[in-house]
């Protein structure tokens, strides 16, 4: 525990430096696109140098050559030459060129090649999920999931596409109809992040696509195979077509992101991040007058009432809280567990915590449940949460290190004994660190979850329906996602996904997602032989 090696007088740095000489062998490995125990590389069409610019034709870009690290091993996997302004102004001129055309065809067309594109993804789920694994580091059966997810919004989009409309409404004038009509706004940008560097792409650029837009993707810096291998896919079938680039990508620095945020021709942002960089890009977007869409932090509670189904409760708690290595937007950051049940919950969790360390390994392994942090930044940032929350008072009741083996793994970790609403509580840590408080009924665990600044998900245990009625209205969570007797963690692509407050207001996914891609035209059509006013103005 950290604990202990703060009373030892260890150091965190010494400790990270130990760290990071374990890992220091990956200089002298070869690339494991070359190791024929990861074949599904090539399957997916990756080499050892591999293009990171598409804007109809793949190029090289002109930005940095980039190093993609398993951080399970340390080990380099590949490399990714990046693009610059130049690049992406290719990238944006070809996008929008491309839309001219795709805007014109049929609804139900466009939602054929979204179909078609979904059918490509299904053949090549299994080794797209194994690249998704061992470049962010979660779990096989994540990574696999995570396709899927991309799957499914590809099949929502393409009933989407013959059922999207607008409304007909009464007029107060005779003979008068007013229709609603929906359409596209022309080039998306989507800016996504390395911890689900392949579906948060295929939220939006399925729905973006069905609605008559086209796609300008700038994956995650850290996760360019993905990026790339998920753009090979996808404008293999467009090109199979014979349209033209609707869907381009531009792997790169933050001279990349500036100048999708800043250009006019963008006009609608989709991004994926941290809250401090999503509020720098919602002000520019608005200061230009273009749509944003922002999923940012999440600081996510689960409340546990007295009248909790016990065990449900408990496995909830124990996905939510390490499932990728608490590296979800919709991880469990906090537990808030009535007073009755704390001791006893307490003592299961960590027992379950226990024999979590029994299933460590590499993603890619069929016995791992529990993976490493993506890279050695987050490993510091766990390091120095825990130690600022003992400093506070924190008590560790597990975890609290960095493990022993080549890799950025860390021990899943529970703080006990802090205040709810310490800083070190209040802020959002990217890492499998939950805090755990103690509440004497459910409006003090509801007021506990509504007073961080993030507001994404949330939830409830409970078998009281007046109490779970309670948590659903306007005297519960404040949150976008509000379960109950479910995790926090994860979602359905049928639903809208994002959340409130500081996390940035942004719907994605299902549900009328979609409007937020296209534009609203109210039309007045008058089919009488008379011009009559609103608001029975007579003006002679």
């Amino acid at each position: 525990m950290l604990g202990a090696i703060l009373r030892s007088g260890t150091s965190v740095h010494s400790v990270v430096c130990k760290s990071l000489a374990l890992r220091s062998t990956r200089s002298m490995a070869s690339y494991l696109v070359e190791d024929s125990k990861y074949a599904f590389l090539k399957d997916l069409g990756l080499g050892r140098v591999n293009h990171g610019v598409y804007s109809g034709e793949w190029a090289a870009g002109k930005g940095k050559l980039v190093q993609s690290i398993d951080p399970a091993s340390g080990r380099v996997i590949a490399e990714v030459t990046t693009g610059t302004e130049q690049d992406v102004e290719q990238c944006i001129t070809a996008g929008v060129a491309a839309y001219q055309e795709w805007k014109k065809l049929p609804a139900p067309f466009r939602g054929e090649i979204v179909r078609q594109i979904g059918e490509e993804l299904r053949k090549y789920r299994e080794p797209l999920g194994k690249l998704v694994s061992l470049e962010m580091g979660k779990i096989l059966p994540e990574g696999i999931g995570e396709v899927q997810e991309f799957v499914d919004i590809c099949d929502y989009a393409v009933g989407l596409s013959r059922m999207y409309a607008g409304l007909i409404l009464p007029s107060e004038r005779p003979q008068h109809t007013i229709l609603e009509k929906w359409n596209p706004l022309g080039l998306v940008g989507v800016i996504s992040a390395f911890n689900f560097p392949c579906a948060v792409f295929g939220w939006n650029a399925a729905i973006a696509l069905t609605v008559g837009n086209s796609v300008l993707w700038k994956g995650s810096p850290s996760t360019p195979l993905v990026s790339v291998a998920t753009t090979k896919i996808v404008t293999d079938v467009i090109k199979r077509n014979n349209l033209p680039p609707v869907v381009t990508l531009c792997q790169g620095d933050v001279d990349v992101g500036k100048r999708m945020v800043s250009d006019e021709r963008v006009k609608l942002l989709s991004f994926t991040g941290s809250t401090a960089v999503g509020r720098t890009v919602g002000v520019e977007m608005q200061r230009r007058f273009g749509k944003c869409l922002l999923e940012l932090g999440g600081n996510n509670a689960l409340i546990i009432n007295d009248d909790a189904p016990p065990e449900m409760a408990l496995d909830a708690a124990f996905f939510g809280c390490i499932g990728t290595a608490g590296q979800r937007c919709t991880s469990t950051r906090r537990l808030i567990i009535h007073e009755s049940l704390y001791d006893s919950f307490l003592q299961k969790l960590v027992k379950r915590y226990g024999s979590l360390l029994q299933r460590v390994g590499h993603p890619l392994e069929a016995s791992t449940l529990y993976g490493p942090l993506h890279n050695q930044q987050a490993l510091e940032n766990y390091m120095q949460t825990v130690q600022e929350a003992v400093a506070l008072g924190g008590k560790v009741e597990c975890g609290g290190r960095v493990m022993e083996r080549p890799g950025f793994f860390v021990e899943p970790t529970i703080i006990s004994n802090l205040p709810h609403d310490a800083p070190v509580v209040k802020r959002e840590t990217f890492a499998p660190i939950v805090y755990i408080f103690k509440a004497k009924n459910l409006q003090e665990a509801i007021a506990w979850n509504n007073e961080v600044d993030q507001g994404l998900s949330s939830s409830l245990f409970t078998k009281n329906i007046q109490s779970a009625f309670q948590w659903i209205g306007e005297n519960g969570s404040d949150c976008g996602i509000v379960n109950i007797n479910t995790s926090p963690s994860g979602a359905e692509i049928g639903g809208a996904f994002g959340g409130e407050k500081h996390t940035g207001g942004g719907r994605e996914s299902g549900s009328d997602a979609w409007k937020q891609y296209v534009r609203r035209s109210t039309i007045t059509v008058n089919h009488s032989s008379d011009l009559p006013l609103a608001q029975g103005i007579v003006f002679e």
